[in-house]
């Protein structure tokens, strides 16, 4: 019999696997986006996860992605047997959660439901930018050590493995750079270039402040799209944390304040 503490243990492991699906458009975990809804273990080898988007019309192509982001890390574990999908509030929910449960190819259901997209060509564009996203903190974190131009570019991975970070962001970041740089094959050895561009080029010391203000500009974006799918959810799901002087201007406009309850008795 499942007992409430290794129910409570075996959902932390689930937790913490879905913390490697990410939001494909921001490159964040979807547990840190807030878009798991729920998290159960039954039987010690079945799981099931529910989860939701900021919007009703949030993009197929995304939320595809993550579904089976999910259903991916689940099945790594080694005591799962089986696992439910489920996408709520969704106006292409029923697609997702049928394609995603029906055991086919991911290929196979992506191409039937998203008007024969091809699955790497969008994958791809996404990791590249999630590429530059991680590349560009662990840049800014070498010129804050005080690294010249020519001493970064010409970085070796080795050299790379034995920086230690100090920022959290630089931090959480490195290890997801690496990853990136081996599953793309972008380097491999010790001796490889640790700042390849995306096209496997190496990246001339002249050329890095033009580099990093490319990368700027797509932070930017990135973070701009994740500070508004934060404020869609929140608004939508009536999830709000106020700072500790209250509500502000923006939070009434976006309309993330309820009205009072004595107001309402009074209409």
């Amino acid at each position: 019999m499942l007992t409430d503490i290794i129910k409570a243990d075996l959902e932390t492991e689930v937790w913490e696997c879905l913390e490697m699906v990410t939001d494909p458009e921001l490159d964040e975990p979807i547990t840190d986006m807030g878009f798991v809804e729920r998290v159960e273990v039954i039987d010690a080898r079945r799981v099931e996860v529910e989860f939701r988007l900021p919007t009703y019309w949030c993009s197929p192509n995304f939320a595809f992605l993550m579904a089976f982001g999910i259903r991916r890390e689940i099945g790594a574990l080694s005591w799962v047997r089986e696992a439910q999908v489920w996408l709520n509030d969704h106006c292409f929910g029923d697609q997702v959660n049928a394609g995603v449960n029906s055991g086919r190819a991911f290929s196979d259901v992506f191409a039937e439901y998203c008007n024969g997209a091809d699955l790497e060509e969008v994958v791809e564009t996404f990791i590249a930018k999630a590429f530059d996203r991680r590349q560009e903190v662990m840049l800014l974190g070498l010129r804050k050590r005080g690294l010249t131009a020519e001493e970064i570019v010409t970085m070796r991975l080795g050299a790379f493995d034995r920086i230690v970070f100090g920022d959290e962001d630089e931090i959480w970041q490195k290890p997801r750079y690496r990853d990136l740089l081996l599953t793309q094959g972008l380097a491999e050895t010790p001796e490889d270039l640790a700042f390849p561009t995306w096209d496997k080029q190496p990246i001339a010391a002249e050329a890095l402040d033009g580099h990093l203000a490319r990368q700027r500009n797509l932070r930017i974006n990135m973070e701009f799209n994740g500070a508004m799918c934060r404020g869609l959810a929140q608004t939508r799901y009536k999830e709000v944390e106020f700072g500790e002087d209250g509500p502000t201007l923006v939070d009434f406009m976006m309309g993330r304040v309820p009205p009072r309850e004595d107001a309402v008795a009074r209409k």
